[in-house]
């Protein structure tokens, strides 16, 4: 691969960390300290972490056969790659939200990240920044708000990827992951908070009121709020709030699990009838900015979502954590597409491993997908190092495969291009078979 022969194109050449890994290896005898391979990859996290912050990650609902399905479904759609295109340069750019992002991968909204590393969401947030994609943060994060937003600008000029998002207030594109109570001033006071420090987008979580039955974690009593711990990991985001600590610090330096339990995964399910005002909340405090509702599994509520005033939605099934048995996130993806791909954005959650899986969901028709669990994966192992290897590793394989694929821009050649996939009906999402060290 000659480094010195590439023309300048749209997007970054994200092929060239593949290069990066070998000359490591054969000049300086470095080589990569885990596999990003994603069974290996998830392997040996388990080594890495113990037990309660393993299966928070990794923990599915039931039987975990919505986790399977989401995989399957990916397994089921075959790229057809096309020859003698000229992919010498790559653009991989995506406009999303008024934001042009130099590929169309976010990291989704995960919470509690002190239990992969001690910096906790401060560790991708910063990667986020430096590669300048968009970086959710999570309600139930383990750092403030403010302090995510910090690391995410932080991480921008250490690359100089500033894109002057939201108006100046922030260097990298940012959204903010709403766990919705039913303390309305609560609720204000978080998308004030979520506004100032920079994050543009309101992303409503609408599929997790409280968790799925997850029986790995039931096994072991998996639920770090009730546990007594010298920072109070989980809460944060609450104990930094002022109208949370005004109405209810005194109840939560008596329980631990006050934030959770009456703010974030409470159990009482809102409706539709609650969604128009909120909108009018976030309109008012970010003077317009866009809102999407993240959950949606059908074309139904996708278009219920349009109705309403969403700019967007998140087509998941939360990575297979909540309802066992239901479809898989990516099945159900060209059926919303047909109902209201032309009319609001669209992103895809649940199940993206390899840079094969992001092309396959853009060429349903999703415009950008969420990574979650390879980041997670990644800073469990080795921090920041750990989770810039990976999503470094996840554009440079999106990257060869467009490259090697014939397919040179991802909205032009990709974005709902039936014909760059042929389904196949039968087969069994293979495990294992694969070559292994």
């Amino acid at each position: 691969m000659d480094p010195t022969n590439k023309p300048k194109g749209a997007s970054p050449h994200y092929s060239l960390y593949q290069r990066e890994v070998f000359k490591q290896g054969g000049t300086e005898g470095k080589l990569p300290h885990f596999s990003v391979h994603s069974e290996e990859l998830v392997e040996s996290t388990k080594k890495k972490l113990n037990d309660r912050a393993y299966f928070y990650a990794n923990s599915n609902a039931g039987l975990g056969w919505t986790d399977r399905a989401n995989r399957e479904a990916f397994y089921r759609w075959r790229i057809i790659p096309r020859m003698l295109v000229d992919t010498n340069t790559r653009d991989l750019t995506v406009e999303l939200f008024g934001h042009r992002i130099p590929a169309p991968i976010l990291f989704a909204p995960i919470g509690i990240n002190k239990l992969y590393s001690p910096q906790g969401e401060l560790v991708p947030a910063k990667i986020a920044g430096e590669l300048g994609l968009p970086y959710c943060l999570s309600t139930a994060a383990s750092q403030p708000i403010e302090a995510v937003a910090a690391a995410n600008d932080a991480g921008a000029v250490s690359t100089g990827s500033d894109s002057s998002a939201n108006n100046g207030k922030a260097l990298s594109p940012r959204f903010f992951q709403l766990y919705m109570g039913h303390d309305d001033e609560v609720t204000i006071s978080l998308l004030e908070r979520a506004w100032k420090n920079g994050f543009d987008v309101c992303m409503l979580t609408v599929d997790t009121w409280q968790l799925g039955w997850r029986p790995t974690d039931i096994n072991i009593a998996n639920y770090i709020f009730y546990y007594p711990t010298p920072e109070g990991v989980g809460n944060e985001v609450g104990s930094s709030d002022p109208v949370f600590m005004k109405k209810y610090g005194e109840e939560l330096a008596k329980d631990s699990g006050k934030w959770i339990d009456s703010s974030v995964w409470h159990g009482k399910a809102h409706t539709w009838e609650k969604i128009p005002w909120l909108i009018e909340q976030w309109k008012r405090i970010s003077n317009g900015r866009p809102f999407v509702l993240k959950g949606i599994q059908s074309a139904e509520d996708a278009i219920k979502a349009y109705e309403v005033g969403c700019e967007g939605i998140v087509v998941t099934n939360h990575a297979g954590r909540q309802v066992d048995g239901a479809v898989g996130s990516l099945e159900v993806l060209p059926e919303i597409v047909e109902a209201v791909g032309d009319k609001m954005k669209i992103i895809f959650d649940s199940g993206i491993r390899t840079g094969s899986d992001v092309f396959k969901a853009i060429a349903l028709g999703a415009h950008a997908v969420q990574v979650g669990r390879l980041y997670v994966w990644g800073m469990a192992h080795e921090g920041e190092a750990g989770c810039r290897h990976v999503m470094k590793s996840l554009l440079a394989d999106l990257d060869i495969t467009m490259t090697v694929g014939g397919y040179a821009s991802i909205t032009r050649d990709v974005h709902q291009n039936r014909k760059a996939l042929k389904y196949n009906e039968s087969g069994v999402y293979p495990r294992g078979e694969y070559a292994k060290l």
